[in-house]
């Protein structure tokens, strides 16, 4: 009886490892989203965010009040329930010199300071949007 229930705990413990090591594919917020060009890695505005905001999972990142933020892509709203996310890098005094912490947040959170491109192309998402380490 022991044997088995260690084999189930390492079983257990395996598949945990396995997912963490792999990563996850999250549900999609959108089925489309807005991007200034064909592989949405220009940005399309610069912003600063009004207030803070506690990421709810992985899709998302964690932004303090005052922070700038770059905003890659804006997911498309699909009904009048849901709510509006765009996507970006999120750049604080501990990122001054590197790349920021990407992700999702609510839409409604940042002031667009200065907008880089207005014509946006509209692209399908994919699983890999919603891909979380």
């Amino acid at each position: 009886m022991a044997k088995t229930f260690y084999v189930a705990v390492i079983v257990l413990c395996l598949g945990f490892i396995h997912q963490r090591a792999y990563g996850v594919y999250m549900q999609k917020l959108s089925d489309k989203k807005l991007c200034a060009d064909d592989e949405c890695i220009y940005a399309i505005s610069i912003g600063r965010a009004e207030d803070d905001y506690n990421a709810p999972d992985c899709r998302f990142v964690n932004i303090k009040k005052g922070e700038l933020v770059y905003i890659y892509t804006k997911l498309v709203k699909e009904d009048d329930d849901a709510g509006e996310f765009w996507s970006g890098s999120v750049y604080s005094d501990q990122y001054r010199d590197q790349q920021g912490l990407v992700g999702y947040f609510p839409s409604s959170l940042i002031t667009e300071l200065s907008v880089y491109k207005d014509e946006l192309q509209e692209l399908p998402t994919t699983a890999v949007d919603f891909y979380c380490d």
